[in-house]
């Protein structure tokens, strides 16, 4: 037996090999999967060096304990949690072009129902070198090609290699505070820290800081408010006179357009429309259609968005409000506004399981009185579920007869969710679509999804129509978010005119705008110029029913309002207005682009400069007392004139149909539903659709039984 082979055949020996494996896979991982921007020596040789530490530290546990079996079997489970970590990192890295935190991987448990096939769309071939290792080393051990050694380890030697470790962390905390100084005290982005110091060490890192994090908001009292107050009041903008109050009294409809980006409107493929149907709704005379708004969503995705559009607060830097937060916060939101100072009834609709994002707790919070989730809808039917939640078509054309039993005037929401990453679609869904053939599939199916949707809301329209809801409505339509992420943009940049080699920040940019549609008869509609974002559409809708948002907590301005502000602030700290693009990079360092141009201006005067500054300064001072607001739950201490404190132990979920049956027999003549306005007679019948789960019958309310519809 050689000296390699006497090695192996020692403990040390292999928790050594386990530790150069896990290293080397992280390695190439930093390359090959992460963009961590890995240029200079110094950093290639920290990148080499970080893995080795706290691998060591790790896996030197197992040497500690004195029985060999168990020593082996802990060593094993502490390389595949390693594993498992690392492989975590690089899938929601492809789709999220970030690293899991503390929170992300605690709420994984509320998000993660029907994530399956979502994961497997992310997976490739060549992931396999992550986890072959693992298999043949088990498969050596089983067969007693690598022995278990008997012998305990001096303890001197496992404490030599744990200070070792130490030591050797150390040092590589030197050499990255050498490279980049204030590394801890000065993150400009979470990549740093896994660059300089690893994934385990941003783990741990992002761990304390969410338990420092609660700490603050328990320490937080009614003088925290005060600052918040003051910049509210500051950035306040007065409703435009001329809308002001146009939308008094009608119904308000919320469309969630599920990762639709702006750029699909008037887009055509094959010389195909791709949207004609939103197409002819964002040129439509009644159409407020706002052609320079952006997502402005962080970790959180939908959720994030949601949380701007109905609180006009911005999510938090990591996690999500709703999975982290909301359960237990205090909300001021756009059902609860609406409810107590116009009486509006409200509801959602969406397909999907109560508990994705934790909606089920959050939507009382915020005040909403229904919540029609996936235990309400006809899901028996084949292929009629995406994994997030029943196709668009059934899910709307089944939500007509909840609809039509809202007292009015009422404010819903229905959450779209086809058009969802990895944009898989049905071919009988397709109707004849040609996708466009670019190198990447997920481009491709991503056109198809968003025609599918297009249809969708065609079909919603016609019967909010038929049905005589669309005259005494506002319709407001949103794309929550991006679709395609920046790693898709250099195969999308072809359809879009653009040689990918010169597709840069600025792009990436520009194409996070994403549809703001209201639309409603007789509204002095057109295409509007001035630039805004989903923190900017709840005083935008609350002034346009006639509400009054002087002295709410929003965070964002009335588009129609002369005094809106029109700078957006993104999550990531970028920034986009009329004149300017900022890009806040990864070393810290800001790029400044003309918006017009799309030109880098590359030695900026002191005026731009000071103006620049001046609101890079404002997003700062923004997102930071929104993040307050949330993280400290500061509603709690403050309470508008007028507005009462949700109590959401009076909201019930379950058995809704009862509870909405018995509201309307209450009110008998007085009853304002359009069911009763119908003399009783339901309008499901004016809902017609294509959907092939039904062959393009018309949808009944009789469609599935009673106890899909009661039982949960």
């Amino acid at each position: 037996m050689n000296k390699k082979e006497k090695l192996l055949t020692t403990r040390f020996g292999f928790i050594s090999l386990l530790t150069i494996l896990i290293a080397l896979k992280t390695i190439f991982a930093y390359y090959f999967e992460f963009n961590l921007g890995i240029a200079d020596p110094l950093q290639h040789l920290i990148a080499i060096i970080n893995p080795f530490a706290t691998s060591i530290l790790l896996l030197s546990i197992g040497l500690y304990i004195k029985k060999e079996k168990i020593s082996y079997i802990l060593t094993l489970i502490i390389y595949f949690v390693e594993t498992l970590i690392l492989y975590g990192n690089i899938i929601y890295y492809r789709q999220f072009t970030d690293f899991l935190s503390f929170n992300t991987i605690a709420s994984a448990g509320k998000v993660s129902k029907g994530l399956g096939s979502s994961t497997f769309n992310l997976m490739q071939y060549h992931d396999i070198i992550y986890w072959i290792d693992l298999i043949i080393i088990i498969f050596l051990l089983i067969r007693g090609i690598i022995k278990l050694d008997s012998r305990p380890v001096k303890r001197i030697t496992a404490i030599a290699t744990t200070i070792f470790s130490i030591a050797l962390f150390c040092f590589n905390l030197a050499l990255a505070e050498t490279n980049r100084p204030q590394l801890l005290g000065r993150t400009f982005d979470r990549s740093y820290i896994v660059k300089y110091l690893g994934l385990n060490s941003f783990l741990v890192y992002d761990t304390l800081k969410t338990a420092q994090n609660d700490a603050v908001r328990s320490t937080a009292d009614g003088t925290d408010i005060t600052p918040v107050l003051n910049y509210v009041d500051k950035h306040y903008a007065e409703p435009n006179i001329n809308y002001y109050g146009a939308a008094n009294g009608k119904n308000i409809i919320v469309i969630h357009l599920e990762s639709f980006q702006q750029f699909l409107i008037d887009f055509k493929v094959n010389n195909q429309e791709v949207t004609p149907f939103l197409n002819s709704l964002y040129h439509d005379n009644n159409t407020l259609a706002f052609k320079n708004f952006f997502h402005q969503v962080g970790q959180g995705k939908t959720s994030d968005a949601e949380t701007m559009m109905e609180n006009s607060l911005y999510g938090l830097p990591e996690g999500s409000v709703f999975t982290k937060l909301g359960p237990d916060n205090t909300f001021q939101a756009a059902p609860a506004i609406l409810n107590q100072q116009k009486g509006y009834t409200s509801a959602v609709f969406h397909g999907n399981v109560a508990s994705f994002w934790s909606r089920n707790s959050v939507y009382k919070n915020f005040g909403y009185n229904y919540f029609f989730d996936q235990s309400y809808y006809d899901t028996s039917m084949n292929n009629s579920s995406t994994e997030y939640g029943l196709k668009d078509k059934l899910l709307l054309s089944q939500s007509a007869k909840y609809l039509e039993q809202l007292q009015q005037p009422f404010y819903t929401k229905f959450i779209t969710v086809t058009n969802h990453y990895a944009f898989p679609l049905d071919e009988e869904d397709n109707s004849g679509f040609i996708r466009p053939q670019t190198d990447s599939q997920i481009v491709n199916n991503y056109f198809a999804t968003a025609h599918y949707l297009d249809s969708s809301i065609k079909e919603f329209f016609d019967y909010l129509k038929k049905s005589g809801i669309y005259d005494n409505s506002m319709i407001v339509l949103y794309g929550d978010h991006y679709g395609l992420s920046d790693s898709d943009n250099k195969s999308l940049s072809s359809l879009l005119g653009k040689e990918p080699s010169t597709w840069n920040n600025f792009d990436n940019a520009q194409l996070q705008r994403v549809p703001f549609m209201i639309n409603m008869k007789g509204l002095k509609g057109g295409i509007q110029n001035q630039y805004g974002g989903e923190i900017d559409a709840l005083p935008t809708i609350l002034h346009l029913a006639g509400i009054p948002t002087k002295g709410y907590i929003q965070f964002g301005t009335d588009l129609l309002s002369n005094q809106h502000n029109g700078n957006v602030i993104f999550r990531n700290k970028n920034i986009v207005n009329k004149n300017y693009t900022i890009i806040h990079n990864k070393d810290g360092k800001t790029d400044i682009y003309n918006s017009k141009n799309g030109l880098l201006i590359n030695n900026p005067n002191k005026k731009l400069l000071k103006e620049i500054t001046k609101i890079q300064n404002d997003r700062n001072e923004s997102l930071s007392l929104s993040d307050k607001v949330n993280n400290m739950n500061l509603l709690r201490f403050y309470t508008p004139i007028g507005f009462t404190p949700v109590d959401p132990t009076q909201y019930d979920y379950f058995n809704q149909m009862q509870q909405i049956e018995k509201i309307r027999n209450q009110l008998g003549v007085k009853s304002t539903s359009v069911y009763s306005k119908n003399k009783n007679q339901s309008t499901t019948n004016d809902y017609i659709t294509d959907a092939p789960e039904i062959n393009g019958d018309r949808m009944t309310i009789d469609t599935f039984s009673s106890k899909n519809k009661e039982t949960h």
